[in-house]
């Protein structure tokens, strides 16, 4: 828990302040949460130095930050700033729907949220999971960044943390090395130095993912499966509907 919510007074010049900002240039609410995501990487930021990165005046922020905590995606408390990690991913993807540069929203996101929220959407799907999986096939080091297993399926998953626009060529070469890593894990287990739930089953399905920030205008290349990291969820969900359309690798253990 971050601790108990501080709610500014919800008096008239509050709703006034709430009815002002309606018509209030987006800008100033773009700017706000790129200066909460650039504050907030190492934890609680004051709002006073969101209100000075921002160049905005404190009864602005106020109002501003009233309502990202009215929609759960802030949160106040004695003056500070606080954000977790799922509310950091939100702020993102509304600063970018506000028009902040895709590039520079990035910058401020880290590896880790997006491992995180990933194992997250899968624990909570019934999978056993694993962030940053190494191992060796083929004399080559590999990594992927979370391995979830649930009968009959093993999810892996890129988190892609793009600091650079994703056109078509680009996106093929992403897609085909991911599908080229989860090919390669497959085939390296069952492994004495990593212990998968998969390797006790008598078949599995590996399935590469691109975990992204924001939707692209293709939902797949090359039938490996591009997500939104704020769809992950709905998409693990659906998937034990979807495997045959998708791409994958199959596998079958031998056991004495």
């Amino acid at each position: 828990m971050l601790g108990t919510r501080f709610l500014l007074p919800k008096v008239g010049f509050s709703t006034y302040l709430f009815q002002f900002l309606e018509e209030f240039d987006l800008s100033v609410e773009r700017n706000v949460l790129i200066s909460i995501l650039k504050l907030t990487q190492k934890g609680a930021v004051k709002q006073r130095n969101v209100d000075a990165d921002a160049h905005v005046p404190s009864i602005v922020s106020s109002a501003l930050l009233q309502k990202l905590q009215n929609e759960n995606l802030a949160y106040l408390k004695d003056g500070l700033v606080e954000v977790d990690t799922e509310s950091r991913l939100k702020l993102a993807v509304k600063a970018v729907e506000l028009g902040a540069p895709f590039e520079r929203i990035s910058d401020f996101l880290l590896w880790q949220e997006f491992e995180a929220i990933a194992a997250i959407a899968l624990d909570l799907n019934g999978y056993l999971t694993k962030k940053n999986v190494r191992f060796k096939h083929d004399g080559r080091r590999w990594e992927i960044d979370v391995v979830g297993c649930r009968r009959p399926l093993v999810l892996c998953i890129d988190c892609k943390h793009w600091h650079h626009g994703m056109n078509t060529s680009t996106l093929t070469k992403v897609a085909s090395s991911q599908a080229q890593r989860v090919e390669a894990f497959a085939d390296s287990l069952p492994s004495v130095s990593a212990d998968f739930a998969c390797t006790k089953w008598d078949h599995a399905k590996f399935i590469p993912v691109i975990l992204s920030l924001i939707p692209f205008a293709s939902k797949f290349c090359n039938k490996v499966p591009i997500v939104p990291v704020l769809q992950l969820q709905d998409f693990v969900g659906q998937l034990p509907l979807n495997v045959e359309s998708l791409r994958y690798f199959s596998r079958k253990f031998r056991h004495l």
